[in-house]
């Protein structure tokens, strides 16, 4: 799956802007399933089993990445941009950065020397930072680059001691699990859905979860881990080699609880999320019509929303088999 993940990881495609990754997909898994786009670009496929569950099952994964958005412009060429998505004012300084699909640039603010005092000790907000693409006036600068263009972060696709480090890992790992599972897995029917707009609001996937009405959603995505140097174990959120991480409660939902223990249960590597905080698709999909009973599988991701995140082989496997015994669970209930 690592060659999927990586040609997945390596597109751009932020928030209101996933064209290039859904067209990806759609070739990926036309030869398997039945498939729709709907209006707002979520991608609803259909995957034909070998038998029908009594009950409609959707499984999601969301197509989009955080990024940049172009604002304005300084008199002397610089581009003023706000963020697509949760970024850290740290995972942006001095990051490069591609605009338009094609136009290098890097984020910049005021230089640390020429700041002193109290301003030396922090990091400026993101609405004081500013992309430089070399251009030396507005009007150079508005030449290639026009309000609303997109930016994301330069991030290459590398691999050292069974871990994946690259942008986008959130959530296109989960992307490559769904894809994966539309080519491989035949046991029960299941519907699909590649969302688009989770990081601005769970948007895609409130529209998708109307349209398909499911009893039950497994929810796939990319979660912070914390498990790094000098933070205690309880603060960690989840581990790296540890399994998949399923979430028992976050700011958006309540899981459900039979499901959360029967992914503990499984015999496949899972460890618990631990903590109650963000959120994901399951907070708009577990609320659509009537309800839907929701679990969420999610694979550890270091530095997330970063140009640099890190996930381990291991638990993105892990995730892969517990998605099918949460299928095969949930359809022979």
């Amino acid at each position: 799956m690592t060659e999927l993940l990586k040609r997945l990881a390596t597109l751009d495609g932020t928030s209101g802007d996933e064209s290039a990754v859904k067209d990806f997909i759609v070739k990926e898994i036309s030869p398997y399933c039945e498939y729709e786009t709907d209006a707002l670009g979520n991608i609803i496929a259909f995957k034909r089993g070998n038998k029908s569950p009594k009950k409609k099952i959707m499984l999601d994964a969301h197509m989009d990445e955080v990024g940049l958005i172009i604002t304005s412009f300084t008199d002397d060429g610089f581009l003023r941009f706000k963020t697509i998505g949760g970024i850290n004012t740290s995972a942006l300084m001095f990051k490069r950065v591609k605009v338009g699909g094609s136009i290098n640039g890097i984020i910049s603010g005021k230089p640390i020397h020429l700041t002193s005092g109290d301003e030396s000790k922090k990091l400026p907000k993101a609405d004081e930072l500013y992309i430089d693409i070399g251009a030396a006036s507005k009007e150079e600068a508005r030449s290639c680059v026009i309000e609303g263009d997109r930016a994301v972060m330069v991030s290459d696709f590398t691999e050292n001691y069974d871990k994946i480090i690259s942008k986008a890992l959130d959530d296109r790992i989960g992307c490559a699990i769904l894809i994966k599972l539309i080519k491989e897995y035949d046991d029960y029917d299941f519907t699909a859905v590649f969302s688009v707009q989770e990081e601005i609001g769970l948007r895609g996937a409130r529209v998708a979860a109307f349209n398909v009405d499911p009893y039950a959603a497994i929810i796939i995505e990319g979660t912070t881990a914390a498990d790094i140097a000098d933070v205690p174990e309880d603060k960690s959120v989840c581990s790296l080699g540890d399994g998949a991480a399923v979430s028992f409660m976050d700011k958006a939902t309540v899981y459900d609880r039979e499901y959360y223990y029967a992914a503990l249960n499984s015999g496949i590597a899972v460890q618990p999320k631990r903590a109650v905080a963000g959120g994901n698709n399951s907070g708009a999909v577990h609320l659509s019509r009537d309800g839907v009973r929701t679990i969420a599988v999610s694979v550890p991701c270091r530095y997330i929303h970063s140009s640099s995140s890190v996930a381990d082989k291991h638990d993105i496997a892990a995730a892969y088999e517990l998605c099918k015994y949460m299928i095969n669970y949930i359809a022979d209930d």
